[in-house]
């Protein structure tokens, strides 16, 4: 049986040391990072880098523990205009057997995640860089915005009636109007 062509970031757990860690550092190149930002729907990124290891963990599991560094650049919720952000985010994932993590589901029932997020199944391949992708997603701002990015007030109304604003929208404005209008009367 061929083996596997690993790509950059795949370690063989066939392979790995059960004695020291696997040490890896992934810096990809321009093109690399391109193809990530299109991955990721991002403007761009500009710097990429996720070093760290990977060492036993029990009797038959994997830890990896790295650092995640990066500069995107996506466009702002308000304007459009790029929004670079700088992302260091610790990750931490721990490989087990698939065994460990099955959970007995009648078809159609609903199943709980499990409380541990670190948890992945482990398989002949550990992939540094998928960690790194994963990691690098959701570590995004949702909504970058710009700092001089501003909504200002959007005011809709049809022809001849008196647009509703904000102030008018606030359930205790009213309220406050006529205890202010009382006070007076007293």
């Amino acid at each position: 049986m061929p083996q596997q062509v690993l790509k950059p970031g795949q370690f063989r757990v066939a392979d790995l040391s059960t004695r020291h860690p696997t040490a890896f550092d992934l810096q990809p190149e321009a093109d690399a990072r391109a193809a990530v930002a299109a991955q990721l729907n991002l403007l761009g990124v500009k710097k990429l880098r996720f070093r760290g290891e990977i060492s036993p963990a029990g009797a038959q599991g994997w830890s990896l523990t790295g650092a995640l560094g990066a500069t995107v650049v996506q466009p702002c919720v308000v304007t459009l205009d790029p929004v670079t952000t700088r992302i260091d985010e610790a990750v931490e994932r721990l490989f087990v057997p698939a065994s460990y993590l099955e959970i007995e589901a009648e078809a159609g029932a609903e199943t709980e995640m499990p409380e541990d997020t670190r948890l992945e199944p482990l398989g002949p391949v550990i992939s540094a860089y998928d960690v790194m992708i994963e990691s690098l997603s959701l570590a995004l701002p949702q909504y970058p915005r710009r700092a001089d990015a501003d909504l200002g007030d959007a005011v809709f109304a049809e022809d001849g009636v008196t647009p509703l604003t904000d102030e008018d929208t606030k359930p205790f404005a009213g309220l406050a109007a006529l205890r202010d209008k009382l006070d007076k009367e007293e």
